[in-house]
This record gives C-alpha cells, structure tokens and sequence, in this order.
C-alpha cells in the first residue's frame, strides 16, 4: 500500500538534500581551486543540514505517534536523512584531509570530481523514489554505491604504489583519507537504497535478498502479469529472514513457497542437510525450489509444507487432533531412528554444549553466576564448576549407537498435516548422526517454555511430555541403551540453561536454571554413591509448573 509522506516531512526533506547537494557541489569546488572561503561554507552550513534532520526525526516520529501506524516507509524516511547528514559530515572530512596536504597535485582530483558528480545524480533521485515508491530508482542509487567502490578501490591500490616510493607520505596518506570519505559516501548511498527498497515492499531487505526474491518470484509466476505478495513469516536470531512467496486471488492468497534469506553458511548447511534427508528419509523434509549464493549471503526457496506445528497444535487444536499427532510423531521417529541406526557412537559432550553457552547465558541473567559457597559440611559450587564436574562424568557415558537427528528439534520445526497423517520436520541445518537424546532433550524443553497459564492446557503439556518420554524410555530399552536416563538428565540440563539466554520474563528463566542445576546435581550425587542401575528421570516433578 502506497504511504503518503505528509507534506512538512516532504518539504524538509527537500531542503536536506538541497543543502547536502550544495556541500558536494562545494567539496567539488574545493578540490578543483581549495580556497579557505569555500572550507568556511562547507563547515558552516553543517548546523543547518543538523537541525533540518532532527526536524525530520520529529516530524516523523509525531505522525507515526499520531496515526498509531507502524510504517516501513518512515522508517525509510528517517534512516535517508541520517544518511544524506553522514555524506554531509563527509563532505567536512574531505576538506580537512586535503587541507592538511602539502603538495595538492598528490590527491588524483579529477578522479574524485567524477565520483561526487555520480553522488550527486543518486542523491536527486531520492525525492521521487520516495513519492512513487519507485523500487527501480533505488536500484539506480544501489549502483553507484558499486561504481564508487570500485573506483575508490583502484586509486587506493594507485596511492599504495605511490606510497612505496616513500617520497610525499602524508599527502598520500591525507589522499587514501580522502578516498575512504567518498567510499562511506557510497555506503550511506546503499543503506539509503536499501531503506527505499524495505519501505516499499513493507519487510526488510537488503540488496542482495531483494534480487534473490525477485528471482525466486518470477520463477513461481504461473502468468507474466499474476500478483505476487511477499510476507515477512519470522526474523531469526542467527540473522536469516524467512518469509512467505503467495500467489494473490480474488478471495484468498495461496501460498506457493517460503523464501529464506541470511549468511551463507548456515542457508548452505541447511541445503545440505536437506539433500541428506532426501536420500536418507525421503518426504521427510521439504523440497528445495531453488539455491543462490551470492557473496557471503544465500537464499532459499523452499516447498511450503501444509499443515500445523506442533506448538499450534498443542496450543490451539483437539486433544484428539493431538493424539493423533503424536501417535504418528512417535511412528516417524521409530522409523528414522530404525533407518538411520549406525553402531558408531557420537557422543553429544552436553555439559560441553552448556559451557560454550553460558557466556550468553549470563550477559541476560548476571544473577546467575554466583560463586561457590558453604554451608555447614555442605560445599554449594557456582555452576561454572558444577558444569567442569559434570563434563569429567559425562565422559563416561558414551552412547551406545547414534542416528540421524534433526539438530533443532523444537516443536515449532515439526509440522503434522491431519489429512494425509504425516510428519515433516523443518529448519535442518543443524542434522547430522549423533546422540538421538539430543532432539529428545529439545522438544521435551521447547514445550515447556512454552509458559502455559491455563491449567487444562498445562495439563496437556504434561501429558504429551510423560508420552513421549515413556515412547523414548521404551525405545531405549529396546535397543539396549543402557545409560539413556543418564545422557537425558545431562541433556535437559543443558536444553534448561541454555535457552534461558533467550528469555526475559524472569520467573521462567530462573525457573529452568535451577531445573538445570538440579539434575546436574542429581546426576553427579547418585554417580558418586555409584546408583545409577536404577535411576530414573523425575519427569513429572521437573516438568510441572
């Protein structure tokens, strides 16, 4: 929907790029004839050029404010004029690095006149972007960032030739100052085109995901001219953007695939871990419509999958539809779990895990780290140690087989579609053969945080815990895993502490950290009286509350 930028933002805005034109034009003028009156302007105007951006700012801010809106446009708006400010104090930081320069004919000039003639033409092009959310102009804008880096790129390979010469060393340098201000100039030019691009397509974006989704879009196009609408599904914490490609009908969106957006890295471990599944457990996963890398960023676009989470089923279906969820959960961990089994052991190290965590943990929940004390005869250690203990039992407790697990196992990456009564799993870019009481450890924690305060739904909680603990206590059994309860109260121990590094609320975070210092404790006590043949983990009383 198009956004009108009322007409005092606008007009604001106007005189801020007439200003910010005008430094640049100076700056020009500067190095073709510096001239200390010329400096004098450029420094001066800067108080100008301040207030008309906080201007923006409030104006902006109160129309926000005032129309109770939520608009990636203005936040556009406001995210141009710090950019047009930052060239402006740009503009500044070339005069005194030229000023300081002796010999003037050092700084490759008539370069840099070329360079701020491009800025100039992207900085005219702002106004009518903005007006018609025109995303073609800020595409236009986007590329004279490029052609500004390449070009500052060769004449700082030039002033490093001419360094080595060791004759002119502060000019040169002063000159490489210089061409970093014009290069942050087309920085500020490509955040104020990616700012353009967000603002019109109401989700963030950057350049390099916008042509990924546009790709991706045209590919799912069934006519040249059918409407495609793009929403954003979820933000990540490891950075990737997940949103929804739908095809727009008269009645109803349908959507026909879900486009993921982030580093490399993990969009290819997951690419990976995708195609391992295909071969391993075929229908499992979701079918990969198509992968592009593009420098350190990647995208995917993915088969959307019909159906519902696990958390929305818990949350917000029948205890029969449940049922019959879990029923079929439980089939489809039995038949992975039987298909994958490999008698090289993986040993999962969750007290390691935990410690590589808890550097997070406490920069959320200082509170937490607390050092050891004594009570009476009694020695209460700060978990640092607690966990350092633990890590030198847990050595001891190698599994006797691994599978193939999904490495992320929460239940909002688990979907249930009733009428063909079939699991898929999402999210697998963590998969890989290890410890199966990993995933365990996962969903059964991930239910939890969930922080019911309706009894009867607690009460489902619980119950779909204790079945599925008893399905994953049985499956032990059958498969002689001797050590299970062990491995499972070391890895609710870590699943516990580590996720409280996402949670603010305050009573459930404290909560899990001490259901993760109890088992530990519980653990480490029944090891050192040598208990473990019947050891039990106290589902019940650990996952009440």
């Amino acid at each position: 929907m198009k956004i009108q930028i009322p007409q005092n933002i606008r007009h604001n805005l106007l005189f801020l790029i007439a200003e910010v034109s005008s430094q640049i034009s100076n700056l020009q003028n500067y190095l073709n004839a510096p001239s200390a009156a010329t400096a004098t302007s450029i420094a001066e105007r800067s108080g100008y050029i301040a207030n008309l951006t906080i201007r923006v700012h409030n104006e902006s801010h109160n129309h926000v404010t005032r129309h109770k809106i939520d608009s990636l446009v203005f936040r556009a708006v406001n995210i141009i004029v710090n950019g047009l400010e930052h060239i402006a104090e740009l503009c500044c930081d070339c005069i005194q690095h030229s000023a300081m320069m002796i010999n003037p004919a050092c700084l490759q000039a008539r370069e840099y006149q070329d360079l701020l003639t491009e800025v100039l033409w992207a900085i005219g092009l702002i106004d009518l972007a903005i007006i018609d959310n025109n995303t073609q102009l800020a595409l236009k804008i986007a590329a004279v960032e490029q052609e500004i880096k390449q070009s500052c790129a060769q004449l700082i390979e030039i002033y490093k030739e001419d360094l080595k010469k060791k004759e002119n060393i502060e000019d040169l340098i002063s000159a490489l100052f210089v061409t970093r201000s014009i290069e942050h100039m087309g920085d500020a030019l490509l955040n104020m085109s990616e700012a353009l691009i967000s603002g019109n397509l109401g989700q963030t974006v950057n350049i390099d995901r916008y042509h990924s989704l546009s790709d991706f879009v045209e590919q799912l196009r069934d006519t040249k001219n059918q409407t495609m609408a793009v929403r954003t599904l979820a933000e990540t914490r490891s950075g990737s953007t997940v949103s929804s490609i739908s095809k727009t009908k008269k009645y109803n969106d349908t959507i026909a695939a879900i486009f993921k957006n982030g580093r490399k890295r993990k969009l290819q471990e997951e690419y990976e871990s995708v195609a391992m599944w295909h071969q391993i457990y075929p229908g499992i996963a979701p079918k990969i419509l198509s992968y592009n890398v593009q420098g350190e960023s990647a995208a995917l676009l993915i088969e959307h999958l019909q159906g519902t989470t696990f958390e929305g089923l818990l949350l917000n279906k029948s205890r029969k539809l449940q049922n019959a969820a879990l029923n079929q959960l439980f089939q489809t961990l039995s038949s992975i779990w039987k298909n994958t089994h490999s008698k090289k052991a993986v040993h999962a190290h969750y007290m390691g895990q935990l410690k590589r965590r808890m550097t997070e943990v406490y920069r959320l929940h200082p509170d937490f780290k607390k050092a050891s004390c004594q009570i009476g005869k009694v020695i209460i250690l700060d978990f640092d140690d607690l966990i350092k203990q633990a890590e030198s039992y847990e050595k001891t407790l190698t599994p006797c087989f691994s599978v193939y697990i999904h490495g992320d196992f929460n239940s909002d990456n688990i979907i249930y579609e009733p009428i063909s009564n079939k699991i898929n799993f999402i999210d697998l870019h963590r998969s890989r053969y290890m410890d199966y009481v990993q995933d365990v450890s996962v969903f059964m924690v991930s239910n939890y945080r969930l922080q019911v305060l309706d009894k009867s739904l607690g009460q489902r909680v619980m119950e779909l815990t204790l079945r599925f603990y008893q399905f994953v206590a049985d499956f032990a059994k059958a498969n002689n895993d001797k050590n299970f309860e062990l491995r499972l109260a070391f890895a609710l121990a870590r699943s516990f502490a580590t996720s409280t590094r996402f949670i603010l609320d305050k009573t459930l975070a404290d909560a899990m950290f001490m259901r993760s210092r109890y088992l530990i404790e519980q653990v480490l006590s029944i090891m050192d009286n040598h208990e473990t043949d019947d050891y039990r983990v106290p589902i019940r009383e650990i996952f009440v509350g």
